[in-house]
């Protein structure tokens, strides 16, 4: 079983954007104001959307967009949790669940079995899964200050209403990590994270053709996996997504394009993401983005045996063009490993590579 990670790399390009919001800005004059989600590294300020958040699009995308079927959420007091059932909802197979539950025992004629004080006896159904699908939160890549900008409600008779909200522009970034060898796979062994079916679900995956596997890792059991058809498709479906991946707050008047302006995809044989370091900032209060082509380069480099098949880079036209002739001398220089292309191409040429890697 090849244990084979797709990684990519985007770059996000917003303009007068409040993606993802933190509640009251309390350092605001207003009464009425929400402040955006900031973070500060060596004492610069930088402007973020949660990992959480790019979860929510991503998984809304695929809904949207490629017509999944998304698992129902149950409130239970504090708690919610999905239906917890990856042979039928794939967005719990690729974004993983925990569902901690007791379910009451059954008698072979299916009425409820009763304790000595007459009470239904339960059993733990807990069910865990580690998501597949890993990603960063995106952060933009240059310190950003956001601007504190006032709106007003007008419309009724009397004062208008005003209230302030942040806004800002910004070349941001993000990475994922997509573990092929998980998808459409299942462990059932007591360990917090793989009791990802219930017996009940193991039968039903078996006699719908499912098979069992060597689980190299840990000796003496059993994966469930389903179709390769089906586990193929879950994985082009996941990163297809991100062609028309939209969302963030405030898109009524704030509306950003949160598809990739720039992309990396690439399969590796090792967990390792390779990319992170390849955008980096300059000027004097590093208020500026830029894509570093020698970071890239060396990367390729010192990875290159890790790598699994071709890298594919794709780029918006208008965005950074003033690195094209850098990425075209790398393509070059790498012409038996690199393709360079446009966002969607380089989407669609990696998911046909990834038909032939996933076992």
């Amino acid at each position: 079983m090849k244990k084979l990670k797709t990684q990519g790399f985007v770059l996000l390009d917003v303009d007068a954007v409040a993606l993802n919001n933190a509640g009251k800005n309390t350092s605001s004059n207003f009464d009425n104001a929400v402040a955006t989600k900031r973070i500060r590294k060596n004492g610069r300020t930088y402007v973020y959307v949660s990992g959480q958040a790019w979860r929510s699009w991503w998984r809304d995308s695929l809904q949207k967009n490629l017509n999944w079927e998304l698992s129902p959420i149950t409130r239970d007091a504090k708690i919610a949790f999905t239906d917890a059932n990856p042979l039928k909802y794939a967005d719990d197979d690729i974004f993983g669940y925990m569902k901690a539950a007791k379910d009451v025992v059954l008698d072979e004629e299916g009425n409820p079995v009763l304790d000595k004080k007459g009470k239904e006896k339960t059993e733990n159904v807990t069910v865990t899964r580690i998501s597949p699908l890993k990603n960063s939160a995106i952060i933009s890549v240059a310190s950003v200050t956001p601007e504190e900008n006032w709106s007003s409600m007008a419309r009724q008779e009397g004062d208008s209403v005003p209230y302030g909200k942040h806004e800002y522009s910004a070349i941001m970034k993000g990475m994922f990590s997509l573990d092929l060898a998980q998808v459409g796979t299942f462990s059932d062994y007591n360990k917090t994270g793989y009791v990802n079916l219930s017996d009940v679900l193991k039968k039903e995956a078996l006699d719908n053709g499912a098979s069992e596997i060597d689980d190299e890792f840990v000796p003496n059991h059993k994966l469930i996996r389903i179709s390769k058809e089906a586990r193929i498709q879950r994985a082009i479906d996941t990163i297809e997504a991100l062609k028309n991946i939209s969302g963030g707050a405030m898109q009524t008047n704030n509306m950003g394009d949160v598809t990739p302006k720039f992309i990396v995809l690439a399969t590796t044989t090792t967990g390792n993401h390779p990319f992170s370091h390849i955008a980096t900032k300059t000027g004097a209060y590093d208020e500026y983005a830029t894509l570093d082509i020698d970071a890239l380069k060396e990367v390729i480099s010192d990875y290159k045996n890790d790598f699994e098949g071709k890298i594919f880079i794709g780029k918006r036209a208008g965005f950074m063009d003033e690195k094209n002739d850098a990425l075209a001398g790398l393509v070059t220089e790498f012409s038996d490993l690199i393709e360079l292309t446009t966002i969607n191409k380089a989407i669609d040429n990696y998911c046909e590579q990834i038909k032939n890697q996933m076992d």
